[in-house]
């Protein structure tokens, strides 16, 4: 069962697991930027096999609440890896909390992996897996380009040989928009307070100029 509130960041476009909802399924995912308001409005939420909820960089947990360490309950939060305004990847991350049942999560991944995705169930932190670990090296890469280290071409060309990466880090910024991953950062570096999740110069510049252009 699908309840979509709009704005998925996950689902631009159409899927598979999208045209597969049904009006009674075991298991309800939630899409869009209306989780907590739709979350109150399910019925029988116990009686699901399992909730899922989409995340942007935030915890579960305010969706949910939480209790001493033991929270936990049939609802799950996800995000499908994207980057800004690129192509959604096929990685889900599946956020689960301490006493989450394991039938719950094995009925989303279930669900998840019959539409085609590989799944990554980790717990419930802000950024979840990938963002905490790349953010950082994608600020890295555009602070380097700032004391002149480089040009950007050859950052790119040597991150692409030296590691075998498709694209380089500004290129790969650049295209999907440095303004996204200025939102991101900011979130994290508010969350754990760390240097290297300081939102980079030039993502900032970014940033400020969407809106002054107004958007």
């Amino acid at each position: 069962m699908i309840i979509d509130t709009g704005s998925s960041h996950s689902f631009p476009n159409r899927h598979s697991l999208l045209d597969g909802k049904s009006a009674d399924g075991e298991v309800i995912i939630v899409l869009g930027t209306g989780q907590a308001e739709a979350l109150e409005k399910i019925q029988g939420r116990d009686a699901t096999a399992a909730i899922l909820i989409e995340l942007g960089t935030e915890s579960l947990g305010a969706y949910t609440g939480e209790s001493r360490g033991t929270e936990g309950s049939n609802v799950l939060g996800f995000a499908r890896f994207r980057l800004g305004d690129g192509e959604p990847s096929n990685l889900i991350e599946l956020v689960r909390q301490p006493n989450t049942p394991q039938a719950a999560i094995s009925a989303a991944r279930q669900v998840l992996e019959g539409a085609g995705f590989k799944v990554a169930v980790c717990f419930d932190f802000q950024g979840r897996i990938i963002d905490r670990l790349v953010r950082p090296y994608y600020n890295a890469a555009l602070r380097r380009l700032d004391e002149g280290l480089a040009s950007a071409d050859d950052m790119d060309l040597t991150l692409r040989l030296g590691l075998g990466y498709p694209e380089g880090p500004i290129a790969l910024l650049e295209r999907t928009g440095l303004e996204h991953h200025f939102d991101v950062t900011q979130d994290l570096f508010e969350a754990f307070g760390e240097a290297p999740y300081a939102p980079a110069r030039r993502a900032r510049v970014a940033k400020v100029r969407v809106q002054k252009r107004g958007g």
